[in-house]
């Protein structure tokens, strides 16, 4: 008998359609609905520093984060489509842009950002605790 480990429930294959008109997409705080997220499994905690979350993001065309962001969690970062800018000021402008394929695996403290999204964009992210 396998011990569970994450805590998140169990969930065998399932089909993921991000276009599709019955998929729910929430707003991520802070973003003015700019940035949306289609949770996988979650089960993250940051008040008790537990858990872990599996998630898409989808960042509209002009999506901006406008400073550095930082977090006591451990996050890895996958682009599936679009383009990511990172280290852009605070309007946008400048940075490095970063497409398709390309991943990001940032340790707890990591300070990362600002970010923007000039084509629009759709993250795999993984967020967990040890």
């Amino acid at each position: 008998m396998h011990k569970l480990m994450t805590g998140k429930r169990h969930r065998e294959f399932f089909a993921i359609r991000p276009d599709a008109d019955d998929t729910e997409w929430s707003p991520v705080a802070s973003t003015a609905g700019r940035i949306e997220e289609l949770l996988l499994a979650d089960n993250l905690d940051t008040a008790a520093c537990t858990g872990s979350r599996t998630r898409l993001a989808r960042w509209s065309v002009g999506a901006l984060i406008d400073r550095p962001v930082v977090h006591d969690f451990h996050e890895e970062v996958f682009i599936v489509e679009g383009e990511l800018v990172v280290g852009c000021d605070a309007e946008g402008g400048g940075g490095e842009a970063f497409g398709p394929y390309t991943f990001a695996c940032r340790p707890p403290g990591a300070v990362h950002g600002p970010f923007v999204s000039r084509t629009g964009c759709v993250l795999f992210e993984i967020q967990y605790y040890e």
